[in-house]
């Protein structure tokens, strides 16, 4: 009984002596948000050769947008006959939209937003996110004379060999029935010379649409008194 006794006591005394350990408290973790990316086309469809511009809105979870360099910006195409999604563009900063975008034919776009990881812990994290695709619809450039009764001009691209459809009418917004419809050479031009029937006459010009192009025309008038 007396040697359990004086462990006991030599137990205790080494516990009393013992220094105090100091815990530090834990560094503050980084957020991390979800994002959002919504991209607007300034027009639904343009003229061969006519360029547009696409608005970016990226916004997170936070209520704020990821800073102007947490992260990248970046424009993605899908021509017509594509399967494959290409980028074409990088903003400046995820505050910045795309402009001067200038399709070559009927196009797919979307907007992805890459996310971003901090390395510290004074930024926050977001997550990838990328808009919902949208087409850009793109019509074929005819080209024509400012006026006249000979009307010739130029129909791009890839336009060889192929119809323009002309019909006429007495009057402006209804009526039109086909007069004759014509055929481009092998460099896409035309030409072609209107009757000169007497009073005032309407005429339309069209050119159809493909997989790849959105129908186009113009139209004329011609008055004989």
């Amino acid at each position: 009984m007396r040697t359990t006794r004086l462990i006991a006591g030599t137990v205790t005394a080494g516990l009393l002596g013992l220094a105090p350990i100091t815990i530090a408290a834990p560094s503050q973790a980084a957020d991390t948000w979800t994002t959002s990316t919504v991209a607007t086309p300034s027009v639904a469809q343009v003229e061969y050769g006519d360029d547009l511009y696409i608005s970016v809105d990226l916004s997170s979870s936070d209520g704020y947008s990821p800073g102007g360099s947490e992260g990248t910006v970046t424009l993605f195409a899908m021509e017509a006959g594509s399967s494959a999604w290409v980028p074409v563009a990088t903003a400046e900063n995820t505050y910045a939209s795309f402009y001067d975008v200038k399709p070559q034919m009927n196009t797919q776009y979307k907007v992805v937003y890459s996310g971003f990881t901090s390395t510290t812990n004074y930024q926050d994290n977001y997550t990838p996110s990328e808009s919902a695709p949208f087409t850009v619809g793109v019509a074929r450039k005819i080209t024509r004379p400012s006026s006249g009764f000979v009307i010739k001009g130029k129909v791009t691209p890839s336009y060889a060999k192929k119809k323009i459809v002309i019909k006429v009418s007495k009057k402006e917004k209804k009526g039109y029935k086909t007069w004759k419809t014509i055929k481009t050479d092998k460099r896409g031009k035309y030409k072609v010379r209107l009757p000169r029937r007497g009073g005032t006459w309407y005429w339309s010009f069209t050119v159809k649409g493909d997989a790849k192009y959105l129908a186009n025309g113009f139209g004329w008038r011609t008055w004989v008194s």
